[in-house]
């Protein structure tokens, strides 16, 4: 057997394996964990970390499978079509900031938190965004003043995944007086360090089991020894910062594709005028536009993800896959909104949740118009000054 042979072997049975885990534990669940903003347990999270699929792209030094990308991904898909508050714990421990942590750390930091993060005893979010500093990230305004040994940190940040429920935060913050990006840097903050508080949780459209609220510090002391990326490294946190954008996509492309599996099944059971709707043209012509949508995603998704086992992904080929996801699954969800009628609009068919959580995908980590500046940006290699 081939190297390649075997590797898709086991991508196939780790899927196989995570569908099973997500239909099985997780789908019964997902509606009332919506219904009442609830995340998943810290019980459930240590469960995911024991099947493994928390540590899946990470070294086997640190618990993980050191298994490819993909393998990641295609366990984040399958989990996203069922219960996206449960993938977005595989999302964050594998795609998210403990991947950047993971490349960009030290050896020290590796050994310190990762282990805790694969094994689902602590969970990490990032931190960027601000009140005054969304798109415009380089506009934020969060101090790491050094002081002997340790960072102040002083600022406010704003729709933090995971806010208020994560252990530790990788904090984009000025960590330099130097202007615009060439002053910003990361750290990680510990929850339950002084100064550190939470604003009040936000009611979000989508995203209902997955916790928002904005990260206050407050003279918040820092160890230097937390210091995951300094001053003058911004490209390589953004580079990183790629890694989190193909978990974003992939989301998407788990929210289009079980749209489309739902209308698949739905349009051969229901009958109208004497016969499966399925005979009809016009619902042969949305099918088709949706299968179209997803798998054109989702070969730009694979083409991403090809280079990221080889370090850093490709930027333009991600801001590409991203931007197609995340306008795929909201166009897809509503399609399969339409093709269901008037039980596309309930919530028994789950559809409305897929359509609310697409658009929280698609705000996330960079919208598609975002998105579509930085590939005109990454395809003619030059930047373009969005203040003048």
């Amino acid at each position: 057997m081939t190297v390649t042979a075997l590797i898709t072997d086991e991508l196939t049975d780790i899927r196989r394996l995570a569908a099973s885990v997500a239909n099985e534990v997780y789908g019964p669940i997902a509606q009332e964990l919506d219904a009442t903003r609830t995340p998943v347990s810290h019980a459930q999270r240590e469960q995911l970390g024991e099947l493994g699929f928390l540590g899946i792209a990470h070294d086997e030094k640190y618990g993980g499978a050191g298994a490819p990308f993909s393998h990641a991904l295609a366990v984040i898909e399958e989990f996203g079509k069922v219960c996206r508050p449960a993938a977005f714990q595989i999302f964050e421990a594998n795609t998210g900031p403990a991947q950047a942590l993971a490349r960009l750390g030290t050896e020290e930091q590796r050994e310190r938190w990762l282990p805790d993060i694969i094994a689902g005893k602590k969970t990490m979010a990032v931190a960027i965004s601000e009140p005054d500093a969304g798109s415009a990230a380089t506009d934020m305004t969060t101090k790491a003043v050094a002081v002997g040994d340790d960072f102040l940190v002083n600022g406010t940040k704003r729709w933090i995944s995971n806010g208020g429920e994560a252990d530790l935060y990788l904090l984009y913050a000025r960590v330099s007086d130097a202007p615009g990006s060439k002053g910003i840097g990361a750290l990680v903050v510990e929850s339950t360090m002084p100064g550190v508080s939470f604003g009040v949780p936000e009611r979000l459209m989508g995203f209902r089991g997955i916790p928002s609220a904005d990260v206050i510090l407050q003279d918040v002391v820092v160890p230097k020894e937390n210091l995951v990326v300094p001053a003058g490294d911004f490209p390589k946190l953004f580079g990183a910062f790629s890694i989190e954008r193909m978990g974003n996509a992939t989301m998407s492309l788990a929210i289009g594709q079980s749209a489309l599996d739902k209308s698949i099944q739905y349009v051969q059971e229901r009958k109208q005028f004497g016969k499966d709707i399925i005979d009809f043209q016009s619902i042969q012509t949305i099918l088709a536009d949706m299968l179209l949508q997803v798998e054109s995603s989702r070969l730009l998704i694979e083409r991403a993800a090809k280079s990221v086992d080889e370090g850093l992904p490709n930027s333009l080929h991600v801001s590409l896959a991203k931007c197609a996801a995340n306008e795929m699954a909201k166009r897809v969800s509503d399609l399969a909104i339409q093709v269901h009628g008037g039980n596309g609009y309930t919530e028994e068919y789950g559809l409305e949740r897929l359509h609310r959580d697409s658009h929280g995908w698609a705000i996330a980590g960079g919208t598609p118009a975002m998105q579509r500046t930085r590939i005109v940006t990454e395809l003619l290699g030059r930047r373009f000054d969005q203040r003048r």
